[in-house]
């Protein structure tokens, strides 16, 4: 069954030693493109996460948020520039005087001004917590990866439902096809009548005319193909493995048939179908590229 690209799971763990927090959130692209934001303390873990992140997603727009809190230290996580806020402080207060305005909410100005609060990675022992945060991790792509599925679900009904809608036209130009072939008979009968009278004519080449004409509008291995094309999409979309490209060149597939069949039927009847059938698609090309 297939899977949709886009997912969202969330997981988390708390203790006395620990508090993390991981998030994990994927839309559609053609490739894996993961995005990462972690602790300092776990930049050197980014390969491994890349290869956890590919081993359950494979594909998407991946963005992985992991948030760790260290308890029962008594230092604070950051370090603060005493005298760069001091120096900040006093720079905005004299710009105030400068200009005659009140000055108000320096202190925080000076705060949240560059480089006054720095963060200061909590030191950890080598793989004391990565253990932990790396299950709290596969919790999290594995809820992505059920959200994913209910998605992909959901999708599965709406191309089944496009490709029935194009199914149904589909029975109807074949309906149609032999009242075409009826109509162009008694028309070309009715246009040349007269003119065969009138004059003289080689009528086995005239004959082998028709023929080559009649070939030539003819569009049994078109909707041949066209069924086998439907049928297969249908087919790849009950398979586990990632589907999402081969949905694609199916859908090109189709649709090459369905502009064979509407230019050599040159029928305002059948052309009605038609379109009906390339709108269809593409609601089916639009879908399919959420599909992993």
């Amino acid at each position: 069954m297939i899977k949709s690209m886009t997912g969202f799971g969330v997981a988390g763990f708390e203790n006395e030693q620990m508090m993390i927090q991981v998030e994990v959130r994927s839309l559609n692209s053609k490739f894996l493109d993961l995005s990462i934001r972690s602790p300092r303390q776990f930049s050197d873990k980014e390969p491994e996460i890349r290869s956890i992140v590919q081993g359950i997603l494979d594909r998407g727009k991946v963005n992985v948020s992991i948030d760790f809190v260290a308890k029962g230290s008594q230092s604070l996580p950051v370090t603060i520039n005493q005298e760069l806020f001091k120096t900040y402080f006093e720079e905005f207060k004299s710009l105030a005087d400068l200009v005659g305005e009140k000055p108000s909410d320096l202190f925080k100005l000076a705060l949240q001004a560059p480089n006054v609060i720095i963060s200061v990675p909590v030191e950890r022992e080598e793989n004391d917590d990565w253990a932990q945060v790396k299950e709290v991790l596969q919790q999290a792509l594995e809820k992505c990866d059920g959200f994913r599925k209910d998605e992909g679900a959901s999708l599965y009904a709406k191309l089944e439902e496009n490709i029935q809608v194009i199914r149904g036209a589909f029975q109807r130009v074949k309906a149609e096809e032999p009242i075409r072939k009826e109509r162009i008979q008694q028309r070309i009968k009715g246009h040349f009548a007269q003119w065969m009278d009138e004059n003289s004519f080689d009528a086995n080449r005239f004959e082998q005319e028709l023929i080559y004409y009649f070939e030539k509008i003819d569009i049994t291995e078109e909707l041949v193909r066209l069924e086998t094309h439907l049928d297969y999409f249908m087919k790849s979309m009950r398979e586990e493995v990632s589907q999402g490209k081969k949905l694609g060149f199916i859908s090109q597939e189709i649709g090459r048939e369905i502009n064979t069949i509407g230019s050599k039927a040159n029928d305002a009847e059948i052309q009605k179908h038609v379109i009906l059938m390339k709108d269809e698609l593409e609601k089916i090309k639009e879908q399919s590229l959420n599909v992993i």
